[in-house]
């Protein structure tokens, strides 16, 4: 009784009223649903007609119902397979060497986005190299529209493309939110929360944040989002949206 006493008295609740309780009430279900039914489809459209609402504190942002429930195959914190659409997913590294995964996983072509890290060569996948370091001036941006054109060309052929750098945070989740923005018609805003969405450890290094946000101005001629300069340096503001903890590294 407690607990319901408190959900109905929140400050959220008691400023948007009964419609608030209602959509509160529906996710639940929803929910519920998803967890009694955990092999159900977990895509049902582009980001553009189906969507769902997300009151931000200065006005609503929208993302694909499916999108909202992270799905991350984990081996750890830093580990794991995460789809990121029915034909992309997203890895670290030693996920590749998995190939009872990725067969059952359905993956026909692998994105290796490292210099480090030497491609396995099974017979069973088609292997493309993309040769970047993850250093802020490493430029990662010549290769956006050759990896988004190939997953894009992978999907057609019904198959399923993996991207994955070394740890599965900056280099390959770079790529993916590149090819959402070219192929998914989603701002680099929304592209970002939607792969952090599955992959929640994602964090792009801020070299790769401004060819991204270089690329979204090619593409649509605007930006969702924008450098800031904070006590630790500029970095993009979806970062101090989040609100993070930055500890330089030799404070650790």
């Amino acid at each position: 009784m407690g607990g319901r006493r408190h959900l109905l008295c929140s400050p959220f609740l008691c400023r948007e009223g009964k419609q608030n309780l209602a959509d509160y009430q529906e996710r639940t279900k929803e929910r519920k649903e998803r967890r009694q039914n955990p092999r159900e489809s977990i895509w049902h459209g582009d980001l553009s007609n189906q969507a769902i609402v997300l009151m931000t504190a200065r006005r609503p942002y929208t993302l694909p119902r499916t999108l909202i429930t992270p799905r991350l195959y984990s081996e750890g914190t830093m580990g794991g397979i995460a789809q990121i659409t029915p034909f992309l997913y997203l890895s670290k590294g030693s996920v590749a060497s998995n190939r009872q995964l990725l067969l059952a996983r359905g993956i026909t072509c692998i994105i290796n986005a490292t210099v480090e890290l030497p491609n396995l060569n099974f017979p069973d996948f088609e292997y493309v190299r993309v040769p970047v370091a993850d250093m802020p001036s490493a430029p990662i941006s010549l290769y956006f529209d050759s990896v988004a054109d190939k997953i894009q060309s992978v999907a057609r052929k019904n198959g399923v493309t993996l991207v994955h750098c070394a740890a599965g945070v900056s280099r390959s989740a770079t790529l993916c939110i590149a090819y959402l923005m070219k192929y998914q018609n989603v701002t680099l805003y929304e592209a970002y929360h939607w792969v952090k969405s599955r992959r929640p450890v994602i964090r792009p290094n801020v070299g790769f944040w401004r060819q991204l946000i270089d690329y979204e101005w090619e593409l649509y001629g605007r930006n969702s989002v924008k450098m800031v300069q904070t006590p630790y340096g500029m970095m993009p503001d979806v970062y101090v949206r989040e609100r993070r903890v930055f500890v330089p590294y030799w404070g650790v």
